[in-house]
């Protein structure tokens, strides 16, 4: 399959998996879990029909691991990202002492006064290594990276997750918590 193909199937994947899962007819189970067979289903009917061999190479191929199978290989569901309703049965996690948000220059100002917020998510994104959060950044404009001071927030009582992927998920970061770098 080639990258412009992998590519459009995993947009639309992400889109019915993370935001619209109406668009393929779909409803997502407790943990954001659909069956895949019903997935590959809804998006041939919506328009963009695709094999379950394109699906697991989407899948092994997407360098984010958005989506992941279930251990029996029938369910597929996206790790993290969702605007739909979803509980995504996240545990608890010990995060480590700093982490990372990238984020555009132009919304700096609001950020150092609001926080982080969550917005049309279910949590705030935040990654362990600076060149991850300087590579999101840069998808919305000129990248600014920001520390997160996870330890403190954790002595505060503040909750962390840890999704499939990796990415650390908190319900709203303080600006008291935050460091420009």
């Amino acid at each position: 399959m080639d990258d412009k193909r992998r590519t459009k199937i995993s947009k639309f994947v992400s889109l019915v998996l993370r935001h619209q899962p109406e668009a393929a007819g779909l409803t997502l189970e407790h943990g954001g879990w659909v069956p895949v067979d019903a997935l590959l289903n809804g998006t041939a009917t919506a328009g963009l029909a695709f094999t379950l061999d394109e699906l697991q190479e989407v899948v092994r191929r997407c360098d984010k691991q958005r989506f992941g199978f279930d251990e029996t290989g029938i369910r597929i569901r996206a790790n993290q990202g969702h605007s739909a309703e979803v509980e995504l049965q996240f545990e608890e996690a010990e995060p480590p002492a700093e982490l990372y948000h990238g984020t555009a220059e132009r919304n700096l100002a609001v950020i150092t006064s609001n926080g982080l917020l969550k917005m049309a998510r279910h949590h705030v994104h935040l990654s362990a290594d600076i060149d991850t959060a300087n590579k999101v950044g840069g998808r919305h404009g000129k990248p600014v990276v920001l520390a997160v001071d996870a330890a403190a927030m954790r002595t505060a009582g503040h909750t962390f997750f840890r999704s499939a992927n990796g990415v650390w998920l908190v319900e709203h970061v303080p600006p008291q918590y935050l460091r420009v770098l």
